[in-house]
């Protein structure tokens, strides 16, 4: 049961000043985190979409959406084409600017599929975020209702009896980069979390 990873990065991070894929967080961009959660998270293969501006990482299949600019569902559904003529039975789609989330939420959305699950989404102290794995029956619905900046959530609004929360508030942070206070305040957390780790 292969699990693949996609990670939607192709927005130009206007209210932050710069694409927020090329942002560097403790030695490493956005992008460069988003692609080790979803890797050491167990998905393979793993799917940067790009738009803004062209991200390239080793051994990471990039796929441009030429309607970025259109927001995230757009990409979404370009990430979704991308796996349809593989063999993935499941995607877990991630946010780029979401960098303090851990590999750990991935192996646990993962772990749910593996159990039945067949829409699973990380929640923190209860709360749904992401990332959010979605299995392949789904992913046409997905794509049919993914517009505008929304990304999955219509899919999941439309059939809340398919999804199964996983509690991830344990395994990372699920906080959003979109303002330079914003990344001031990740970077804090970052720095303080490797120090906690070391």
């Amino acid at each position: 049961m292969g699990v693949a990873g996609v990670l939607l990065a192709a927005g130009n991070g206007s209210r932050l000043g710069q694409p927020k894929a090329t942002v560097e967080l403790a030695g490493s961009t956005l992008a460069e985190r988003g692609i080790a959660l979803l890797r050491d998270g167990g998905a393979d293969p793993v799917i940067v979409v790009t738009g803004a501006i062209p991200v390239e990482i080793p051994g990471v299949i990039a796929v441009h959406n030429p309607d970025w600019e259109s927001g995230m569902g757009s990409s979404l559904a370009t990430g979704l084409r991308a796996l349809g003529s593989g063999d993935a039975e499941a995607v877990v789609i991630a946010l780029a600017d979401q960098p303090l989330v851990g590999a750990a939420a991935a192996v646990r959305l993962i772990a749910a599929f593996r159990s039945g699950a067949t829409v699973a989404v990380a929640a923190y102290d209860g709360k749904p975020r992401n990332p959010v794995l979605i299995a392949r029956q789904h992913w046409p619905a997905v794509i049919e209702l993914a517009t505008g900046d929304t990304g999955a959530r219509p899919f999941l609004r439309a059939h809340p009896e398919l999804i199964t929360l996983v509690e991830c508030g344990d395994t990372g942070s699920a906080d959003d980069v979109d303002t330079p206070e914003d990344l001031a305040r990740v970077r804090r957390e970052a720095t303080a979390r490797s120090k906690e780790s070391s």
